[in-house]
């Protein structure tokens, strides 16, 4: 069978490079990939949100599946037009994926099925917005509607910063008019966050291997919100016990509201949590794979991701009980080597050297993010994320080891690395809220 992958970045390398290892897969398509997905598939040159472009490969291929990888195209509709065409495809619809397009749909959602989130208003109108701010006795966080590329959530100190994230989403328009129309002011909650990715199909859940995220840019969780700077898993934060309690207390109510209201909801399930002195919190939810968290986690699993992924897809989930999914009793790390100026502008077109000498190493992957192929064959930078230095070890000190030692045979013009990714396994990270 053939599989298609639509994206560009690491998660959508890790999905091409796991899928491919599938003995009933025979070649899987990436649109429209990067230098990596090159190496571990075979790239189509047609962009996530051209519809018409990926339909027609789809069927001209035959594939049997196609995965989606960003937000932007499942929020568009990329599904139902697949659907439409009576292609098999892994994804929520448009209407099931205004969980993660849309925070005010996300945050009534959450408050109707008696999920546990933070205290919030919703506002339509600036000045009502300031007023609400200016009355807080406590910080708040300010979140666009829509989709603003990660940057939508501002997370304030003062009653001034709120007041100026209200202007820039409101007013300037900094995220666009769509995704500033409406805002979500909400309680700053305290604590380390997880990573929750589940893997559902309508009342189906399986929930992957916990994971957790460094979100700033620079050490000692210092610098900008960014959309990660690396991951590792599983997180010694994640006991059973609160496994279950977000399982039972968000991942199930949120399901079955869902449902109720005629949205059923099949792909990934991902909850962004917080916990706090008062227990488990939802942040927000996403409706697709993470990103770098999908690159230690798939890493781990032993399970076969197209059966998974296509049974999802087909309706058939409860097929694999949450017990049948097997994973590599090592852990993962995943280090993001960044361009200069990232999460801000940064340049483009700088050659990568070392990848080869980075690959040898043991247990180690090399995942593709920002990257491509210029006209010599050369892999140079195409974004802000370039790449995944991904590694398996029997502690996270030893994966760290071989993560970092694949890192520092790399080497590319204004690179940088947060070089303490991991340093705080055993320790939670108190990070601000998730900004993507």
């Amino acid at each position: 069978m053939k599989v298609l992958v639509i994206g560009k970045g690491g998660r959508e390398h890790a999905l091409v490079w796991k899928l491919a290892q599938s003995p009933r897969v025979d070649q899987v398509l990436c649109a429209p990939g990067n230098a990596g997905t090159a190496l571990d598939g075979v790239n189509v040159p047609v962009e996530g949100n051209d519809f018409d472009g990926l339909i027609k490969v789809a069927k001209k291929e035959s594939v049997a599946l196609t995965v989606v990888g960003p937000e932007e195209p499942l929020a568009r509709g990329v599904v139902d037009a697949f659907q439409k065409a009576g292609l098999t495809v892994f994804g929520p619809s448009k209407a099931a994926a205004q969980l993660e397009a849309s925070k005010v749909f996300s945050k009534k959602l959450m408050r109707d099925a008696n999920v546990p989130t933070a205290e919030f208003r919703v506002f339509d109108h600036p000045d009502p917005a300031r007023h609400y701010v200016q009355t807080r006795e406590y910080p708040v966080v300010v979140k666009a509607d829509g989709l603003a590329a990660g940057k939508g959530v501002i997370v304030c100190e003062t009653n001034e910063q709120a007041l100026a994230a209200v202007e820039r989403i409101m007013v300037r328009e900094e995220f666009g008019l769509a995704a500033g129309r409406q805002i979500v002011v909400e309680k700053r909650l305290d604590g380390p966050e997880l990573s929750i990715m589940a893997l559902v199909s309508d009342r189906a859940i399986v929930p992957l291997a916990p994971s957790q995220d460094h979100k700033r840019a620079l050490d000692n969780d210092q610098g900008p919100n960014t959309g990660g700077m690396g991951a590792y898993c599983p997180a010694p934060l994640a006991t059973p016990e609160l496994l279950g309690d977000i399982e039972a207390h968000a991942l199930v109510p949120t399901v079955h509201a869902m449902k109720r209201r005629r949205v059923p909801f099949r792909g990934v399930l991902y909850a962004g949590v917080m916990v706090t002195n008062q227990g488990m919190r939802i942040l927000e939810y996403n409706c697709r794979f993470g990103d770098p968290e999908t690159q230690p986690v798939l890493m781990r699993l032993k399970t076969d991701l197209f059966e998974l992924l296509l049974a999802a897809a087909e309706g058939r989930l409860e097929d694999f009980a949450e017990n049948r999914v097997e994973w590599d009793s090592r852990h993962a790390i995943c280090v993001v080597m960044a361009s200069q100026g990232y999460p801000g502008n940064f340049p483009k077109g700088k050659v990568i050297l070392g990848l080869e000498e980075a690959a040898k190493v043991e247990d180690v992957k090399v995942f593709h993010a920002g990257t491509k192929l210029d006209t010599n064959g050369l892999t140079i930078t195409d974004g802000g994320r370039v790449l995944g230095i991904t590694a398996l070890g029997e502690t996270l000190a030893d994966a760290k080891r071989k993560a970092y030692e694949a890192v520092a045979k790399i080497q590319f013009q204004g690179c940088f690395y947060r070089k303490d990714i991991g340093a705080r396994g055993t320790v939670p990270l108190d990070e601000s809220r998730r900004s993507s």
